[in-house]
Parts: C-alpha cells; sequence; structure tokens
C-alpha cells in the first residue's frame, strides 16, 4: 500500500532471554503498517525487519490466529490484549491506533507466570489448575449413559457455555494487580457445577482446583473487577461469587466426613 496510506509507528518492546535475565525494553521503527493489519501481522512485519538486519526476532506467542487459542498474550499500552474490548490480540487490528504513535508491548506480568523469552510467559499453571480437578469423570464400562437423556435448564445451559467459552489465556491475571486467577478458575469450576453430570465431584473438584491455584502462586482476588472488563471472551464475575458458595459449601461436607 501507498506510504501516505501507512503508520509509522514507535514500538517499545520488552526484550529479555529468559526467567533469570533482568530484561528492557528495546526500541523498534516500522513503517508504512496497513490499519487494516492484525496487531501480530504488524508484529510478522518487524521481525522480518529485524531479521534483514541480522538481529534477533522478538519472541511471542501465537497460534490460531482466530480469537480462539488464547496463545496471543501481549500487554499492550498497559492493557491486556489492548486498547480492544472482548477481543485477543490477534483479533486487535492497526485500524485502532494512529500514525506516529508510541505503543508499548509487553509479556503478562505475574510471578506464576514466568517469562520463557521476551514476551512469552508459561502458563503451565493453568495446565496444573485443570489436572487437578477441571474435568468430569466418565464412565466407560460400555453402560454410559447419552448426555441428552439428562434434562438441564436451558438458563443453567446457557450459564455453563458461558463459562466454558474461558480459552484460558491468561489476560485475567495480568490485568489483575493481585495477579489472581480466580477468574479462570472459577470458570472452569462453573461450567461442570451448573451441569448435573459436573455434580458428582464438585466439592473435591473446587477444593483441589483452589488448593492448586494456591500452590501456583496465584494471588486473591482484588474486587476490582479488571479481569472482567479486559477478558477476551467477557467471562462474568459472578462465576468468582459461585466458586466462593461451593468452595464454602464444599468446606462444611469435608468436615462432616
Amino acid at each position: 500500500m501507498s506510504g501516505a496510506n501507512g503508520l509509522n509507528l514507535t514500538l517499545k518492546v520488552w526484550r529479555q532471554k529468559n526467567d533469570k535475565d533482568k530484561g528492557q525494553m528495546e526500541t523498534y521503527q516500522v513503517a508504512d503498517i496497513s490499519p487494516d493489519s492484525s496487531f501480530l501481522e504488524m508484529m510478522d512485519i518487524l521481525n522480518e525487519q529485524l531479521i534483514e538486519e541480522g538481529k534477533e526476532p522478538v519472541a511471542f506467542d501465537h497460534d490460531c490466529r482466530e480469537g480462539i487459542c488464547g496463545m496471543c498474550s501481549m500487554y499492550i499500552n498497559g492493557e491486556a490484549h489492548g486498547p480492544g474490548r472482548g477481543i485477543t490480540t490477534c483479533q486487535l487490528h492497526m485500524r485502532e491506533f494512529n500514525n506516529g504513535d508510541t505503543i508499548y508491548i509487553e509479556p503478562w506480568r505475574a510471578k506464576a507466570f514466568p517469562v520463557i523469552k521476551d514476551l512469552v510467559v508459561d502458563r503451565s499453571g493453568f495446565d496444573r489448575i485443570m489436572a487437578a480437578g477441571g474435568f468430569v469423570s466418565v464412565n466407560t464400562s460400555g453402560n454410559t449413559q447419552d448426555a441428552n437423556a439428562i434434562p438441564i435448564p436451558k438458563a443453567d445451559a446457557d450459564k455453563a457455555f458461558d463459562a466454558a467459552t474461558c480459552i484460558g489465556c491468561g489476560a485475567c491475571v495480568a490485568s489483575c494487580k493481585n495477579a489472581s486467577a480466580m477468574l479462570f478458575v472459577s470458570a472452569k469450576v462453573s461450567q461442570f457445577a451448573l451441569l448435573p453430570q459436573g455434580r458428582p465431584e464438585a466439592a473435591e473438584r473446587v477444593q483441589n482446583m483452589v488448593k492448586q491455584m494456591d500452590e501456583e502462586g496465584f494471588g486473591n482476588c482484588s474486587n476490582t473487577g479488571a479481569c472482567e472488563v479486559e477478558c477476551p471472551k467477557g467471562i462474568s464475575l459472578e462465576n468468582i461469587a459461585r466458586m466462593n458458595r461451593e468452595y464454602l459449601s464444599s468446606s462444611f461436607k469435608k468436615e462432616e466426613v
């Protein structure tokens, strides 16, 4: 496209070799960026430029580039996934910025998300939380009950589906001043707690997932609500309230046993 329509931008990008390295901001210039380009396409252009200059390209996570996988985790101008709402970094387009802008690009900032390199962080803590209870045990003996045989009120099914849309990107952790993962964990607890298939293991599930969350080093809920605002899937804070009720109830049951 013509230079008259392209964006000329200054990028302040966090560069860090590994979790032991101190890291620092590096300044780069990119020119003639199409407003219709996605943010990750702009990062691709930057990396092509760096490679041509014989420099190390910027490491960043990405996969589907369709807002589904949750891999593209960037803190852009002080906001998780950038200035857009209800979108991931890969769905952010350069039309959100103006010619001559300076854009600050950082990784998720959380003790439980150590930096692997540059903008890539280790989010395996989420995997361990899921392994602790984010599943439903199924009878595979050959007598498995058909899922449609259990009537479920539509309101409950809709709430469970809304909770299940969480893609585990970690924006909730990055946007929370306490680096809390409660929105993520509560979404995973809720998607099962709202359905009859998830009730048999409900008490054990919430206890184990919250325990693992604490062991990973995530903080407590700050009640600020920044997590819901910056969540690309709009996961509601109501899920945290539901998880707290589930946890309290399961604690009483644990004492009774």
